[in-house]
Parts: C-alpha cells; structure tokens; sequence
C-alpha cells in the first residue's frame, strides 16, 4: 500500500467522526427552526451539551460499523462508495434504535434522529467525494502513483498499457512493459527499482506457463515488490471455491454462483417487482415507439417471429431456448441475410455475434430507437414472464451459442439480463471474448448491490450512447 492511500485511509476515520457530529448538531439546531417550530412546537427540554454528550458514543459506534462495511478500504469507485455510505448509514441507525429500544431509553426528537441520518448521509459523502478528488488530483500530479513494470505480449497487456495511460486517476503508470520473464528482465528490473521506484509487476499473460508464473511471483517476494495478474479463461471458470476436509484429506468445491437459494429467490422477487415498475414507467413511451413504427411500415410493431413465420428464439438459462420479441427496428425480411455468407463478412466485432454499425437493414426509426436502446422495451415484459432478468447476460441466437467455446458456455448459467456487465463496459465497442468474462465476473461474483449498481449505469451508458451500434 502506498503511504498517500495509507494516510488518505486513515484521514478517513476522524473525518467520518467529524461529519457524523455535524450532522447531528445541524439536526439539532434545525428541529428548533421557526420553519418546524411553527408546524410542531418543541415539547421537550435537551440542551446542545446534552445531545452532544448523546451522539458522541454513538458516531464512534457508526464508525465501526463503518469499518466492519468495509469502508475503510484503500481503492472504491466514488459511485460505489456513496451506496456503501447511505447503507451503512442505513445500519448504523438502524442498530442505534435497536439499541435504544432494548435499553428501554426513550429519545425525545424523532425529527432530530431521521434528519440526523439523512444529514449524515449527506455530509460523510460530500465529504468522501471531495477528499477523492483530492487524491484524484495529487494522481494528475504523479503524487502517490503505482510504477508498474508489465510483462507478457498479449492483447490484454497491451490494452492494460492504453487504459493506464489513457486515466492516470487509475493511479497505475508503466515504467515498462516487456514480453516475457528471464534473468534479463529480471536484472533490468532490479536496475529500474533502483532508478525509478517500481513499485509492482503485473503479469498480463493469460498463457504464461506455471513455471514462469512462480517465477515473477518468487522474485517480487525477493525484491519485495507488489505482484498482480490477469485471470485466465480457467481462472474465470472456476469461480468461488469452499473448502472442505473429508477425514483429513481437504477438498475444494465450485460455487458456480451464488444466485442458487435464496439468491435466486430474492433475484426473482426484485425482476417482478422492477419489471412492473418500468413497464408503466415507459408506457408512454412504447406507445410513441409503436405509433412511429406503425406509421413507417404498416404491420407488425414487434419482432417477434422470423421470416418463415416462426418463432423468433433466444436461447436462455441452461441452454433452454424461449420465444423472443422486441420493437422492430429493421425491414421485413432482414433475418435471411444472415443466411448470406458474403453479408456476414461484414461484421464489424470478432466473435460470433454479428454486429454491422452501418447496418442496411435498419430502417430510419429503428435507427433512432436501437441508439437509445428503446427497441428493448418489450423485454421488460419478458423479465415479468420469467424467461429474462433486468441484469444478466445478454441473449444470443442459437447460431450464435452454437459458435461458444466450452468455458463461454457458462454464460447461460443464469437467466439473460437486457442490461449487464458487458453493457455498462463498453456495450458494443468490447470484444465478445471480454464480454464474456465480464458475464461471467457477474455470474460468480452477484449480488443485490452489483445488480442496484448496473442497473444505476445503464441509463447513463444509453444517453451518451457509448458502444450503441
């Protein structure tokens, strides 16, 4: 850990302290405003010495819930963090009445409790955003940076390189990047470590062998030098893993993901209750997405059979294959190009999903619609039938399944998302192969605030329409 991010992590504790009493006194003084007065006179007797001689114990019991929430940690995306605060804000009140209510203490204001927490809520993140712009800046000035030396001769290595030098408030710059590891690098590593102050080596080499691997991972514990890497296909398989021991003899499970249990129940009760909300909250909307279409070509609104007149078809979770429909945003007949060799030549991504930006067969309103993503208004209502998820996986054509390879078929593991990981990423712009492990990083790593944060995203991603093809 760098001793900026140390310093900046322990600022953080008296910081929260201080806020938490601002709040508190700020309640206070606003529960005896002539604003509130005049509405619900002040019954009761507590003097500010008082109060303050209340809430001081009590902030330093937020602070440790604060620190058991984990936020106290040394990197976080501010987004992600001012959620974490206003949970964490959430429990700690919510521990406060439990407390009071057990110890059969009555506290007289319950104006100055609920404005207190909502107060704190609101001081501890403009706080925690304007001290991570500080540290934000002192990055832009090379203050508390991470010197990297990168090592492998792969996309991702060099796609690593770009992002680094692209956001310098990622806080990483590469000293220098070479293509494998032997006594050569090493040794000039060693030199750069005494000239420039390397700080850690990532290995970005999916296929680098287990030899090599222990070896950069023997000589950072020997120059006492941070060490990262990039996760394999394997890696990425293999997901959460419990250990168990069978009469001495320890053995490890595969927790595929942890949408099993109540996990699943719970992701089920929230695309109900979600999918019925947005469905009356875009009703206006389909309407004029419909009229439009209507009106451009007289017939069917939605696309929801194919040219033969069957059912269009995704394939959905464990392979199993649902009939689809959205908005039509293309002329009639536009599926049997696909049939036409030549016309998929054309594809603008790698991989086996098909996607052209100038793309003929869309028509001029459903050019509009796919670039605000309008054409998927109708999935909400197959979320409510239970063959898609608000977040997931994208659904893909059977054709397109067809052309996975073995680990990318973990991907159907779940019920496909209209909005997910690889969509908040980069949408289109992403290869498939790293939207895949996007995917699969959400299938393995769920959870209710994973799901609340790209759902967050997603309208954003929609209006600056990054990656919309």
């Amino acid at each position: 850990m760098k001793r900026t991010e140390l310093t900046f992590t322990l600022a953080l504790v008296p910081l929260d302290f201080l806020m938490l009493l601002a709040a508190g006194i700020v309640a206070y003084f606003s529960r005896f405003h002539p604003l509130f007065t005049t509405v619900r006179p002040v019954i009761f007797s507590l003097s500010l010495d008082q109060y303050i001689k209340i809430i001081s114990p009590i902030a330093l019991v937020w602070i440790l819930i604060f620190a058991i929430a984990g936020l106290y940690s040394t990197r976080r995306r501010i987004a992600n963090e001012i959620l974490r605060v206003a949970l964490a804000c959430s429990t700690s009140m919510a521990t406060v009445f439990a407390i009071l209510f057990f110890s059969r203490v009555f506290f007289e204001s319950r104006f100055i409790a609920i404005a207190a927490w909502l107060l704190s809520i609101v001081f501890i993140s403009t706080a925690r955003v304007l001290i991570r712009l500080f540290q934000r800046l002192l990055l832009h000035a090379g203050i508390g940076i991470h010197r990297l030396i990168l090592i492998g001769d792969s996309k991702t290595a060099k796609t690593l390189a770009e992002i680094f030098k692209k956001h310098p408030a990622f806080g990483f710059v590469v000293v220098e990047a070479f293509k494998t590891f032997d006594e050569t690098v090493a040794e000039r590593i060693r030199r750069l470590k005494e000239t420039m102050g390397v700080d850690e080596i990532i290995l970005a080499d999916e296929n680098a062998s287990p030899a090599t691997s222990l070896a950069i991972l023997t000589f950072t514990d020997t120059e006492h030098l941070g060490f990262r890497y990039t996760a394999d296909f394997f890696s990425s398989a293999i997901g959460r893993t419990i250990l168990h021991t069978f009469a001495g003899i320890p053995v490890i499970e595969v927790q595929k993901t942890p949408l099993d249990g109540w996990g699943a129940i719970y992701k089920r009760a929230f695309d109900i209750v979600g999918s019925v909300f947005l469905l009356i909250l875009t009703l206006p909307l389909q309407i004029i997405v419909a009229a439009a279409l209507f009106i451009e070509q007289p017939g069917r609104i939605l696309f929801s059979h194919l040219p033969n007149e069957e059912k269009a078809v995704r394939v959905g979770q464990n392979g199993r294959r649902f009939h689809y429909f959205k908005f039509r945003s293309m002329v009639k007949d536009a599926h049997l190009l696909r049939s036409d060799p030549n016309f998929m030549k054309k594809s603008e991504r790698k991989g086996p999903l098909f996607k052209l930006k100038d793309d003929p067969r869309v028509t001029k309103v459903g050019k509009f619609i796919r670039k605000y993503s309008l054409d998927e208004l109708p999935e909400f209502y197959l979320v409510l039938l239970g063959r898609m998820s608000l977040v997931g996986p994208r659904p893909h054509l059977p054709e397109e399944v067809a052309q996975y390879k073995p680990t990318q078929l973990k991907v159907l593991t779940v019920r496909p998302g209209i909005t997910g990981m690889g969509q908040v990423s980069g949408r289109a712009d992403i290869d498939f192969d790293d939207e895949v492990r996007l995917d699969i990083h959400y299938i393995e790593h769920w959870s209710p605030l994973l799901d609340f944060i790209i759902l967050l995203k997603t309208p954003f991603v929609v209006l600056f329409r990054k990656g919309a093809y």
